[in-house]
């Protein structure tokens, strides 16, 4: 009789994975940087559990979108003040904050659960190509 293997939290091993955005479209990159980040790529994947890798981004600024994205994509925020919707469009968040735009895209992409925060702390989305993160590989 064969029994179902799960793995234990001490048995999880997390690798470093570099990505680099330059020239790949949005959507794709964050597929699949949201599967390294819950391990769905791992044999030993479970949902209960987060066991999942570091992911580094680099060249956040060159990412791509197809269409009038560019122009017609607007992200929204609320302050939480009468009066506060917020609303940017992806043109002008490329300008000021351009790792927020891989950064919503995943977080989009994460279980809706109390994982979700320990999966976006190892997400490192990093503007140019020089990886702070090299002497953790």
């Amino acid at each position: 009789m064969n029994k179902t293997y799960s793995p234990k939290i001490s048995e999880i091993k997390r690798d470093w994975h570099v990505l680099d955005a330059d020239g790949q479209i949005l959507g794709r990159l964050a597929t699949q940087a949201a599967t390294l980040l819950m391990g769905k790529h791992k044999p030993g994947f479970v949902r209960h559990l987060d066991s999942g890798d570091q992911v580094v981004i680099l060249n956040s600024e060159k990412i791509k979108v197809t269409g009038k994205k560019e122009q017609n994509k607007v992200y929204t925020h609320h302050t939480g003040y009468q009066g506060g919707l917020r609303q940017i469009t992806l043109e002008k968040q490329r300008k000021l904050k351009p790792e927020k735009i891989l950064t919503h895209a995943i977080e989009g992409m994460l279980p809706a659960n109390k994982l979700q925060a320990r999966m976006l702390k190892r997400l490192h989305v990093v503007i140019g190509s020089e990886n702070p993160y090299a002497k953790y590989n």
